[in-house]
């Protein structure tokens, strides 16, 4: 059977291969389990942001985290998924609706244990493709960053909204202020820590001498968001608050809205402190191959014919 079709680059598709199997034979090397999951869902997601695509009378996941939760509860302690998730408003050259990722969990580990972990899988990776690694990996404060570009905190300054008439949230403001003035400068290998506590999802929130702060980090590479990983939230009725809060957002702004899941909320009681991390695998591969784009590593269906005997 030979693939046919606008856009598909065997080159690139070899290039994603090589990528794959490093990052699969580095976690294995690791003691990680690859489990699969259901892809079709019943409730796809944690964050009110996210968009899912509708599936009859379910989704398809926005990413395995529900799932893998649920595995780790039941008493592995490294576990990841290397698979396809969709989302419903991933549009532009470093989006696609449905994007591969790589989501992984591990026992007792802390957030800088999963830097490190980001950063040999991403050496694993340049080395399967025959490029120099990225530099060395700086890490900084989302408040620092904020302040040195826009001379604001955003924990407590409201001029971090375009003016004083933006209709979106101070959540939405943030946002769009940070896609549009800070993620451009991240175009060193950077690890974001120290987020605001309304970003917090699935993560724990921690009390500093500054205020409070979700543990979490996003790993950049080339001005790309690579990498979102979380210090584990462990309290089932805090995750529920926090998914109730979701929903309530989302009937607010009159989108569907997810169901609360029960199974993963149990899991959320028996979890034993943990770390997760998921990343985009177009993005990394892309990067590092120096598209300008994620397109030449994937095989779009609308996009693709197959021809030939099975």
């Amino acid at each position: 059977m030979s693939p046919r079709g606008v856009g598909l680059d065997p080159g690139g598709l070899r290039a994603r291969a090589a990528v794959l199997h490093a990052l699969r034979t580095t976690l294995h090397g690791w003691g990680y389990l690859e489990v699969p999951t259901p892809v079709l869902v019943g409730t796809p997601g944690v964050e009110p942001t996210l968009v899912a695509v509708s599936a009859g009378d379910r989704w398809l996941r926005t990413s395995p985290e529900l799932a893998l939760k649920r595995v780790v509860a039941a008493g592995l302690p490294r576990v990841y998924e290397l698979g396809p998730c969709a989302r419903d408003d991933e549009h532009g050259p470093w989006h696609r609706r449905e994007f591969l990722m790589l989501e992984w969990y591990r026992a007792g580990a802390t957030l800088p244990d999963l830097m490190a972990e980001v950063e040999a899988l991403v050496r694993a990776a340049a080395d399967a493709l025959g490029v120099s690694p990225p530099g060395s990996w700086r890490t900084a404060r989302v408040r620092d960053l904020y302040r040195d570009q826009l001379g604001v905190d955003p924990w407590t300054d409201p001029a971090h909204r375009v003016s004083p008439d933006d209709p979106d949230d101070a959540d939405a403001a943030f946002f769009r202020r940070w896609v549009a003035d800070i993620e451009p400068t991240l175009t060193e290998p950077t690890f974001v820590v120290d987020w605001p506590p309304s970003q917090a999802a699935a993560a724990r929130v921690l009390s500093r001498p500054d205020g409070l702060t979700t543990a979490r980090f996003e790993a950049y590479l080339g001005g790309v968001e690579l990498a979102n990983a979380f210090l584990e939230l462990t309290n089932g009725r805090e995750q529920r608050a926090r998914m109730l809060a979701c929903a309530a957002a989302q009937a607010q702004a009159g989108a569907a809205v997810w169901p609360v899941d029960e199974a993963f909320l149990d899991a959320v009681d028996r979890l034993p402190p943990c770390a997760g991390i998921a990343l985009g695998v177009d993005r990394l591969v892309a990067a590092l191959a120096g598209w300008r784009d994620i397109g030449p590593g994937r095989v779009d269906a609308p996009e693709v014919t197959m021809s030939g005997d099975r």
